[in-house]
């Protein structure tokens, strides 16, 4: 089962970024081409909805992000840290756990009505995915799935969203 594979896998780092937080590492999946293939398909086989476009936001979701668009031939539209795209964006300001954020995307790179699947690699407090949703709604866009590998229950993200997103997928639960 993909769950106690990636939880197996998964390394917790104590006081990371600051003290008190325990940071969920999932960089050790990236070692093992055959555990990237398997995360791929699993959130591939749960997907029910028909996806015009993949966004993913800076800088995990990038991992599997652009594989997950590949694999649907969808286009792939990068969610960034402020300052970091070239060209005209949007932006939106949101406070996280630890601080405060600002996010942007590029203007004009989702058309109207366009059906969107969200990916960040965990979802604790849902700041950042609902800031992103923002990002997406002005550009007249719905996001119609968004895809998880940690999903931090305690936290009650996954509650936040569940009323802007149809369907979400998260692929190793903690409650």
């Amino acid at each position: 089962m993909i769950e106690q594979k990636l939880k197996n896998l998964i390394r917790d780092i104590p006081d990371f970024p600051k003290e008190g937080i325990v940071f969920k590492d999932i960089t050790p999946l990236l070692l093992d081409p055959v555990v990237c293939r398997e995360i791929v398909d699993a959130f591939i086989e749960q997907l029910d909805e028909e996806v015009d476009v993949v966004c993913a936001v800076e800088s995990r979701g990038f991992f599997f992000g652009p594989m997950l668009a590949a694999r649907l031939d969808v286009p792939f539209i990068p969610i960034r840290k402020k300052g970091k795209l070239p060209g005209t964006t949007i932006s939106y300001s949101y406070d996280l756990e630890y601080g405060s954020a600002t996010i942007e995307m590029h203007n004009g790179v989702l058309k109207p009505g366009q059906k969107v699947l969200l990916h960040d690699d965990l979802i604790a407090t849902g700041g950042t995915v609902m800031a992103s949703i923002e990002l997406i709604k002005r550009q007249r866009a719905e996001v119609v799935a968004a895809a998880f590998l940690v999903s931090l229950e305690f936290l009650d993200g996954v509650k936040q969203i569940r009323n802007q997103v149809p369907h979400i997928i998260s692929l190793a639960p903690y409650a």
